[in-house]
C-alpha cells in the first residue's frame, strides 16, 4: 500500500499501481465524475496515471484553471481529428488551450470560410458521440520522427528535431488520431459535448514573418451548454460595446493610418480625457502630491543607470542628437529620480508624493495592437513616493484607499493579488522581509482579502495589483502597487538622517488607472458609452426645432456654456424626431428641444437620455440639477451580464 496525501491535508491508502481515478473513487463517484485532470507532487497528469510511490494528489474540475486547459486543449485535438477527416492533406502546426478557448494552426491550401466551420463542428460532433478513448504514450525521438513522417507532418517533424536527443517524445493517441502532444488531456472525447468554433484568422509559423502562413482557427469549449451559451452572449455584448467601433461612432479617436499604436483623440475625446483628468487632479491634490512633468527624450547615459539600456531596449525607440545616443522614454520612474536628485533631502521631507501624468513610448509588436488597450503611445497616472522604512505601512495603506476611491467611483469590483519575491531578484533577505511585510501589513490593517502570488514579484521589490472586473466579467489589471528598494541605489538616492548621516530612501512605483488610454477604452466597453454626466463628453444637446428657434437655442447654449456645461447645438434644417434619435445613438445625457412653445414660455423642454421626457422647465433650474450631477460626480447604473 502507498499513502496518499490529498488538497486538504488528509491521507488515504491505496494499492501500489492504483490511477489517480481510483482515488477520486475512493473519495466518492460524485466526486470521480466531476473531475477532469489531477496532479502528482505538482506534476499536471491524466487521471490514468499510476501512482507507484507515497506522494501528494491534487483534482481539478473545470471550474479550476488546470481543469479548463485541459478541457479545452482536448478540444483542440478533437478539432484536429475533425479536420484531417475532412481534409487528410491537412498539415498541423500547434494547437493550445488559451485562455477562454483554444486554436489550432494548420497548412491547408483550401482556403477554410465560415460555412466550413460548420462542417467540422458536425464531424466533432461524431467525434465527441465515439467516447473515443485518450490515451498518452511516450516512444524515442526517432519512433516520434518516422511516426510523423509517414503523416506528412512536417511542423511536428520540425518541432520534434528541436527537442533534446535524448528526451522522451510524449503523444496522444484518440481513435486513429495521433498528435504530438505534453497533456495531460480528459480520459476520453465524451465530455466535451458544449463548443463553438469562433473565427478564422492568418498566423505565421512560430510567428516569424519569414516563415508560411498558416490558417489560425479558433474555438472555445465548456463543460455545460449553458455555459457557452453565456459566453457567446457575452461575446456578442462586447462587439457592440467594442471600443474601438464606439470610439468611431461617438467621434472620441481614431488610429490613424500613418500611426499605427498611436491613438489621435477627437474633440469629444479631449473633453472626456480632460473630464477624467480633472477628477484624477482633485484626488491627489487631496492626498498631497505635488506634480511634475519629465523629458520625453533622455541620454543612454540615464538609461544604462536605470538598467532599462541593457534589459528594455528592444521595446525602446532610440534616436541621435548631436552624435550621442538617447532613448524615448518606455517609463517615467528615471525622470523621477533625477527629480529626486535635483537637491538635497532631509528625513524631515518624507514622504514625498511625486506624481507625473507622463507620457512613454513602448515598440509592441503589429499583431499585439489593439485599439486604446495596447497602444506604442500612451499617458501612465504615475507617481513615485519616497520614504523611510517605518513608513512603508502608512503609505501603502494610503495608496490602497486612493485606488479603491477610484475604482468604486466608477462602480467596479475589484480583486487583489499580492506577488513576492522571485528567483532573480535583487537585495538582501532583511530588505525583502521588511519590503513583503509592509505590503503584507497594509492590506491586513485594512481588512482586504488577497491572493497571494508566490516569486511573482519583480525583481527590485514585491507588488501589489489590483484587477478590476467590468460588467461582462472581464478582469483587467490596472492599478499596481510597486517597492524599489534598488533603483534608489543605481542612482545613489540619499538623504540626511536624525544622526546627521546619508541613508537610502525607500520608494514606492505606483498607478492608479494605469495606462489613461486603456482606461478610457475600459471605460467605453464597461457604459457602453453611455458615460454618467460628469465625465460625458457632451453633456447636453440643444436641439432646434426649426430654423426660426436657432437664435433662441444659440442664447440657451450660451448660458450652458458660461457655466462650464459641455453642450453643443443641433440647428440642422432636420426633422426634430431625427435630431433627438440622432443625439439617442450619440448617447448624450440630456436633450433640449427649443420651439414655439419654449419661445414664448422662456422655459426648455428637457429630455434625459436614461429617464425619457422630464417635461419643462427653467433654463436655472435645469442648470442647478446638472451642475448637482456634475459636481457629485454621480455615477450611472450599469447592468452586469
Amino acid at each position: 500500500m502507498i499513502k496518499v496525501e490529498l488538497r486538504d491535508g488528509n491521507f488515504i491508502e491505496v494499492e501500489e499501481g492504483s490511477s489517480l481515478l481510483d482515488v477520486a473513487k475512493s473519495i466518492s463517484d460524485g466526486f470521480a465524475r466531476s473531475v477532469l485532470v489531477g496532479s502528482i507532487d505538482g506534476k499536471a497528469v491524466g487521471l490514468n496515471e499510476k501512482l507507484e510511490n507515497d506522494c501528494k494528489v491534487n483534482f481539478f474540475k473545470f471550474e479550476d484553471a488546470e481543469g479548463k486547459e485541459a478541457f479545452r486543449h482536448t478540444a483542440a485535438h478533437i478539432f484536429a481529428q475533425a479536420i484531417k477527416r475532412l481534409w487528410p492533406e491537412t498539415k498541423l502546426a500547434i494547437g493550445p488551450a488559451i485562455e477562454n478557448g483554444f486554436y489550432y494552426d494548420i497548412d491547408l491550401d483550401h482556403r477554410l470560410v465560415p460555412e466550413d466551420l460548420e462542417k467540422i463542428e458536425a464531424e466533432m460532433k461524431k467525434i465527441v458521440k465515439e467516447d473515443l478513448a485518450i490515451e498518452g504514450f511516450e516512444v524515442s525521438r526517432e519512433e516520434a520522427l518516422k511516426m510523423m513522417e509517414e503523416k506528412n507532418e512536417d511542423y511536428k517533424v520540425e518541432m520534434i528535431n528541436d527537442l533534446p536527443e535524448d528526451e522522451k517524445i510524449s503523444m496522444y493517441r484518440q481513435g486513429e488520431f495521433v498528435d504530438l502532444c505534453r497533456g495531460p488531456h480528459l480520459q476520453s472525447t465524451k465530455k466535451v459535448k458544449a463548443f463553438k468554433l469562433q473565427n478564422i484568422a492568418g498566423a505565421y509559423w512560430r510567428g516569424d514573418e519569414n516563415n508560411k502562413m498558416l490558417q489560425r482557427v479558433y474555438g472555445t469549449a465548456f463543460e455545460k451548454k449553458k455555459d457557452l451559451d453565456a459566453h457567446l452572449k457575452m461575446l456578442e455584448e462586447a462587439k457592440k460595446r467594442d471600443h474601438r467601433k464606439l470610439g468611431k461612432e461617438l467621434g472620441l479617436f481614431m488610429i490613424p493610418e500613418e500611426g499605427p499604436g498611436f491613438p489621435l483623440f477627437l474633440p469629444r475625446g479631449v473633453e472626456l480625457k480632460a473630464a477624467l483628468m480633472k477628477y484624477w487632479e482633485e484626488i491627489h491634490r487631496e492626498s498631497r502630491y505635488v506634480e511634475i512633468e519629465t523629458p520625453i527624450i533622455l541620454n543612454k547615459k540615464l538609461w544604462e543607470t536605470s538598467g532599462h539600456w541593457y534589459h528594455y531596449k528592444e521595446n525602446m525607440y532610440t534616436v541621435k542628437i548631436d552624435e550621442e545616443d538617447y532613448a524615448i522614454k518606455p517609463m517615467n520612474c528615471p525622470g523621477s529620480m533625477i527629480f529626486y536628485k535635483s537637491q538635497l533631502h532631509s528625513y524631515r521631507d518624507f514622504p514625498m508624493r511625486v506624481a507625473e501624468r507622463g507620457r512613454v513610448h513602448r515598440h509592441e509588436l503589429s499583431g499585439a495592437l489593439h485599439g486604446l488597450m495596447r497602444v506604442r503611445a500612451f499617458t501612465q497616472d504615475d507617481a513615485h513616493i519616497f520614504m523611510l522604512p517605518e513608513q512603508i505601512r502608512e503609505e501603502i495603506k494610503g495608496v490602497i484607499e486612493l485606488i479603491d476611491k477610484v475604482y468604486t467611483k466608477f462602480g467596479f469590483s475589484y480583486h487583489v493579488e499580492l506577488s513576492t519575491r522571485p528567483e532573480d531578484s535583487m537585495g538582501t533577505d532583511e530588505e525583502w522581509a521588511v519590503a513583503e511585510d509592509g505590503l503584507r501589513g497594509a492590506l491586513e490593517e485594512l481588512g482586504m482579502d488577497y491572493v497571494i502570488n508566490e516569486g511573482d514579484g519583480a525583481f527590485y521589490g514585491p507588488k501589489i495589483d489590483f484587477h478590476l472586473k467590468d460588467c461582462l466579467g472581464r478582469t483587467w489589471q490596472c492599478g499596481t502597487i510597486q517597492l524599489d528598494m534598488q533603483l534608489p541605489q543605481r542612482f545613489d538616492a540619499t538623504y540626511v538622517g536624525k544622526d546627521g548621516e546619508k541613508h537610502r530612501p525607500v520608494m514606492i512605483h505606483r498607478v492608479c488607472l494605469g495606462s489613461i488610454e486603456r482606461f478610457i477604452g475600459i471605460l467605453i466597453e464597461n457604459y457602453a458609452g453611455k458615460f454618467p454626466v460628469w465625465l460625458a463628453p457632451c453633456q447636453v444637446k440643444v436641439i432646434s426645432v426649426s430654423d426660426k428657434y436657432n437664435e433662441h437655442a444659440n442664447k440657451i447654449m450660451d448660458q450652458l456654456f458660461k457655466k462650464g456645461i459641455r453642450v453643443e447645438l443641433d440647428d440642422r434644417t432636420e426633422k426634430v424626431g431625427f435630431k433627438i434619435r440622432e443625439a439617442q445613438l450619440e448617447k448624450i445625457p440630456y436633450m433640449l428641444v427649443i420651439g414655439e412653445k419654449e419661445l414664448e414660455s422662456g422655459e426648455i423642454s428637457v429630455r434625459s437620455r436614461d429617464e425619457g421626457e422630464l417635461g419643462s422647465m427653467s433654463v436655472d433650474a435645469f442648470i442647478e440639477k446638472i451642475s448637482k450631477q456634475i459636481e457629485e460626480r454621480e455615477n450611472v447604473e450599469v447592468e452586469v451580464l
